[in-house]
C-alpha cells in the first residue's frame, strides 16, 4: 500500500557571484535546457555528495581489502603499548 505523499518542504539559499561566474553557470544550465537554479541546485547535491562520499567511504584496492579482511578475521597480538593503551582507556572511560 502506497502512503500519501508528504508535501514537499524546500529551504532558501541565497549566494553571491561574480558576474563571470554567474554567465558561465547561466550558459551552462542553457546548453543542458534546464534553470539556472535548477543547475545550482544539481550541481550542489552532486557537490555535497562527492564530499561527504571522500569523508565517509574507504575505497582499498583488491589486494589492500584482502589484508584488510585477514586482520580482522586475524588479528595479530596485542603489543605491550596497545595493552596498556587499552587498560588507560579502560580506566578513563570506567573508572568505577
Amino acid at each position: 500500500m502506497m502512503q500519501p505523499e508528504e508535501p514537499k518542504k524546500s529551504a532558501r539559499l541565497e549566494a553571491r557571484l561574480s558576474p563571470t561566474v554567474f554567465k558561465m553557470v547561466r550558459r551552462a544550465a542553457r546548453l543542458q535546457g534546464r534553470s539556472v537554479s535548477d543547475f545550482v541546485v544539481t550541481a550542489a547535491a552532486r557537490a555535497a555528495e562527492r564530499a561527504i562520499r571522500r569523508r565517509t567511504v574507504i575505497e582499498l584496492a583488491g589486494d589492500d581489502q584482502e589484508r584488510f579482511v585477514e586482520a580482522l578475521l586475524n588479528p595479530p597480538p596485542l603489543t605491550e603499548a596497545m595493552r596498556r593503551a587499552a587498560q588507560a582507556h579502560r580506566e578513563l572511560i570506567d573508572p568505577a
